[in-house]
C-alpha cells in the first residue's frame, strides 16, 4: 500500500479513536475545563498527530494515549470522591472581593492585575465596583460576583408577584421543514402547525425557525423579513373575555330588580373575580 494510502487510513482511524476518547473523558465547555484537561487534550491530539504521519510507531502512541486518557479520568473520579483530592487536582477558589473590598493578597496570588478583574467583572455585567459585594474566582479561572442587595435586579419574588412555571420552548419548524418528534411531545399534529400558519397566510417553506412555548403560543421568524407577523395574543384574549364577562356580571347585577338574579350575578362575579385573581400571574406575566 502506498504511503499516502497508509496516512489516510490510520488519521481516519485515530480521528475516530481521538473522539471516542474525548468523550469517554466527559463533556465539557472548552471555556471551562481546568488546565490540567486542557494540556491532556493538547498531548492527545499531538501524540495522535505524530501516530498518524508516522513519527512515532503506533505501539508507543498508543501506551501514550492510553496514560493521557486514563490518568485524567482516574483523577476526576478521585476528585469526585474526595474533597482533599478534588483540591489537590483542581485547586480551591479565591476569594477576591469581600464586603466590597478587593483582596490585594488574593489578587496577587492568582497573578490578576486591578485591569484584569475589572475587565472580568465586566464581562459579568458587573460595571461598577461599588455594585459588587462578593466575587470568587472559581478553579477554572472564572469570576462570578455577587451584587449588593440594593444593585440586584429586582424579580416578581421581591414584588411578591406569582408568575407561571415556564416550560423549555420547542422547535417545531427549522430551516423550512416541519420537525415531528418536538410536535408529538407536545400533544399536536402536523395538521395543527398547517392550520396555524394557514392562519396568518404563511407557507411552511417561508418558516425559518418556529416554536412552541409551554402555553402552546407558536412563534415564527422568516425567510422574508419584509413580511409582518402577528405576534401571539391567545393568552392576553382569554383574560380579556374572562374580564368583560366579570364586568357584565357587574351591569346585570345593577341593571336588574329581581332579588334572585341580582344574588345570582353578583355571586357569579365574585367567583369569577377569584379566577382572575389566580389565573392573572399565568395569563398576563
Amino acid at each position: 500500500m502506498q504511503e499516502w494510502a497508509q496516512v489516510l487510513l490510520k488519521s481516519i482511524a485515530l480521528f475516530f479513536l481521538v473522539w471516542a476518547a474525548i468523550r469517554l473523558m466527559g463533556k465539557r465547555n472548552m471555556s471551562q475545563i481546568n488546565p490540567f484537561n486542557f494540556i491532556s487534550y493538547i498531548v492527545i491530539a499531538i501524540v495522535a498527530s505524530l501516530m498518524s504521519i508516522n513519527l512515532i510507531n503506533l505501539f508507543s502512541g498508543f501506551i501514550a494515549l492510553l496514560v493521557w486518557v486514563a490518568l485524567p479520568i482516574a483523577l476526576d473520579y478521585l476528585s469526585i470522591k474526595s474533597k482533599i483530592m478534588h483540591e489537590l487536582i483542581h485547586g480551591k477558589e479565591a476569594v477576591l472581593i469581600k464586603h466590597g473590598k478587593i483582596m490585594e493578597d488574593n489578587l496577587m496570588s492568582v497573578r490578576m492585575t486591578g485591569e484584569d478583574l475589572l475587565a472580568q467583572l465586566r464581562s459579568r455585567n458587573a460595571f461598577n465596583m461599588a455594585d459588587v459585594e462578593f466575587a470568587v474566582m472559581e478553579t477554572n479561572g472564572i469570576i462570578n460576583p455577587y451584587l449588593k442587595s440594593d444593585k440586584k435586579p429586582v424579580t416578581p419574588h421581591d414584588l411578591g408577584t406569582k408568575v407561571a412555571p415556564q416550560a423549555e420552548p420547542q422547535t417545531i419548524a427549522l430551516d423550512g421543514n416541519m420537525l415531528e418528534e418536538p410536535l408529538a411531545s407536545l400533544g399536536l399534529n402536523p395538521q395543527w402547525l398547517s392550520t396555524e400558519l394557514d392562519k396568518i397566510g404563511v407557507s411552511l417553506e417561508n418558516v425559518f425557525l418556529g416554536q412552541v412555548d409551554s402555553s402552546g403560543e407558536l412563534y415564527l421568524d422568516l425567510f422574508d423579513d419584509v413580511v409582518q407577523i402577528p405576534q401571539p395574543k391567545v393568552k392576553e384574549m382569554l383574560y380579556a373575555i374572562l374580564e368583560k364577562s366579570q364586568a357584565d356580571f357587574v351591569t346585570f347585577a345593577l341593571q336588574t330588580e329581581d332579588t334572585k338574579a341580582k344574588a345570582m350575578f353578583s355571586k357569579n362575579s365574585r367567583k369569577l373575580e377569584d379566577l382572575l385573581n389566580k389565573l392573572r400571574p399565568y395569563l398576563l406575566h
